[in-house]
């Protein structure tokens, strides 16, 4: 009980001195670290290569199914392979050290300098332009925002029980409506920035020029601790998708995986939980993702 309530934090932020670019350095780079997603990541795959991603750089934190497969053949030679199943700590403190802010801090200091822009994302998450082609386009009025966050639009369940035919974007259409309502809106960002300014790394949070600041996609500069007042929102330019759930038997296996961090498996379900049911409360459609295959062809 005593060691319980006294165990070490984990290590959640890293720091760093950030990339030199390449004079040539261009487009968007996506960063995955990704476990047993074979079902959908096709889909992922062919969305943001339609929406303009010019490369996905995957972390491989122990897939035993397709998944890479299945990204080597939708992506080609737009796709880097890192592995990534391992489980770090500090030797002194015990302090485990979060294997997915590892990844992205390895892949800003080791791909960064190859990509004018890098975004961090799960498998479970979209980024759909707003009116704009693709993704360079909607970023083309960003040049001066070396970091911007985007807000989760979640995604519940949609009535389905088990996993429709006919993927993610078509089956999944109603999401939480408020996507800054705090606890029903379950609300967090995920980012894209300028490797080459980025000074450190968390899963939701990247601090540029040493400062703990970010812009929304309308390119309005606020604190991070900031970005979650009601005045910050913005999707103007690009919407973050967050499928939080798909459906409830996905959902049984998701919360069977348990966290990314070692949290107590019990713990981890009751949160999960606890989010789809703020998700669900109150939703609204949302046929963006949709809308802009289309506009694609």
């Amino acid at each position: 009980m005593l060691a319980g309530l006294f165990s070490p934090r984990a290590v959640t932020k890293l720091a760093f001195a950030p990339p030199v670019p390449l004079a040539a350095r261009s487009g968007l780079a996506l960063v995955l670290i990704v476990r047993n997603e074979a079902r959908h990541i096709g889909e992922w795959a062919a969305f943001h290569r339609a929406a303009g991603v010019a490369h996905v750089l995957a972390y491989d934190n122990g897939c035993t199914d397709a998944t890479m497969q299945v990204l080597s053949r939708e992506l080609g030679d737009a796709l880097s392979v890192v592995p990534w199943a391992q489980k770090l700590s500090e030797a002194g403190s015990g302090r485990e050290i979060h294997n997915q802010v590892l990844a992205y801090a390895h892949a800003i200091c080791n791909f960064g300098p190859r990509f004018r822009w890098m975004g961090c994302i799960d498998a479970d998450e979209f980024l759909v332009p707003k009116g704009a082609g693709d993704l360079n386009a909607a970023l083309a009025g960003l040049a001066e925002c070396p970091n911007i966050s985007l807000p989760w639009h979640n995604f519940g369940r949609n009535g389905h029980q088990v996993p429709p035919e006919g993927g993610v974007l078509a089956n999944y259409t109603r999401r939480a409506a408020d996507p800054m309502s705090g606890a029903r809106g379950v609300t967090n960002f995920k980012c894209l920035f300028d490797p080459a300014r980025v000074t450190a790394a968390k899963v939701h949070q990247f601090d540029v020029d040493g400062q703990a600041v970010t812009w929304n996609d309308r390119g309005e500069r606020f604190a991070v601790k900031d970005r979650v007042q009601r005045a910050f929102y913005s999707a103007e330019r690009i919407q973050l998708n967050h499928y939080y759930t798909r459906s409830e038997a996905e959902l049984v296996a998701k919360i069977a995986r348990g966290s990314n961090r070692t949290v107590a498996a019990r713990r981890h379900a009751a949160r999960v939980r606890r989010n789809v049911a703020n998700i669900e409360a109150d939703e609204v459609e949302d046929r963006c993702a949709l809308a802009f295959l289309e506009r694609a062809g």
